[in-house]
């Protein structure tokens, strides 16, 4: 923990109950919903990588609302985030039924999202603002919904490890906390991308709806990966030896500088818009 004395250098890891004290070694504790995610995450982000070479072979245009692009990018960063989350959320101090929920049902919307634009790039048209055949509307609309559930899931578990601190090594806390915060700027932009183009399609102007994001595409990208970045760099600090004040100062500095490049992103997203 953070209040440990700056030469300690035995942690204890993760516990399995609310507020309980670490008992196990971590991949004692890892439950069901943790193996599914985790197995789910991985199939998410093979797809992904078969998507590329489905690009290399097929070619045609990486850039567009219809491309190889979408099944490859979403499906691998829909897999890390599902991966990286599921990891997160067992340093969360919430009750275990709770975090099997959530878990459960971020991995469905995963599942939802990658399936429905990766269905959409093998038919040949647009996943997201299509409007243009009653199945269509019925994809992007479900899409759009998938992504209103997934607002609603991550905000309820960054309330959550602001609310009681987040077990784990030394300024684990920090980087959970931060990846959290900065997650949340990625959904307010993913909304805004949402909620724009939905309104230009539904009046009349898809075109525009497309453009409409290209702005705003670095900030997300940018934002919703800092919680596998700060947790995995907390983590990966507690098990060298360096003391808990020097990780604590790596922490810290590595969330000064995810905040600099979200704030770029978010100038860039104003300036170009």
């Amino acid at each position: 923990m953070d209040n440990q004395p700056a030469g300690a250098t035995t942690e204890p890891v993760r516990g399995s109950a609310v507020g309980s004290l670490p008992t196990a070694p971590v991949w004692r504790n890892v439950r069901l919903v943790e193996r599914l995610c985790y197995g789910t995450g991985a199939l998410l982000v093979v797809s992904g990588l078969l998507h590329l070479i489905v690009f290399a072979v097929d070619g045609g245009s990486w850039d567009g609302p219809v491309s190889w692009r979408k099944p490859v990018t979403f499906g691998v960063s829909f897999g890390l985030t599902l991966i990286s989350l599921c990891w997160v959320a067992s340093y969360l101090r919430i009750r275990p039924r709770t975090r099997t929920v959530l878990l459960a049902l971020f991995a469905a919307d995963c599942v939802l999202e990658v399936g429905g634009i990766t269905l959409q790039a093998w038919r040949g048209v647009p996943s997201h603002f299509n409007m243009e055949t009653p199945f269509d509307t019925a994809v992007s609309m479900a899409l759009a919904v998938g992504g209103g559930a997934l607002v609603v899931i991550l905000t309820t578990l960054a309330v959550a490890s602001f609310i009681r601190r987040p077990d784990g090594p030394t300024a684990m806390a920090l980087a959970i906390r931060a990846g959290f915060a900065i997650l949340v700027v990625g959904l307010l932009s993913g909304a805004a991308m949402i909620a724009r183009g939905v309104y230009l399609t539904r009046t009349g102007h898809q075109s525009a709806g497309y453009d409409s994001t290209a702005s705003v595409k670095p900030l997300h990208a940018v934002s919703l990966h800092a919680i596998l970045v700060l947790p995995l760099l907390a983590g990966v600090l507690a098990r060298t030896s360096w003391t808990a004040r020097t990780r604590r100062t790596v922490v810290r500095a590595a969330v000064g500088c995810y905040a600099a490049a979200v704030g770029g992103a978010l100038l860039w997203a104003v300036v170009a818009y």
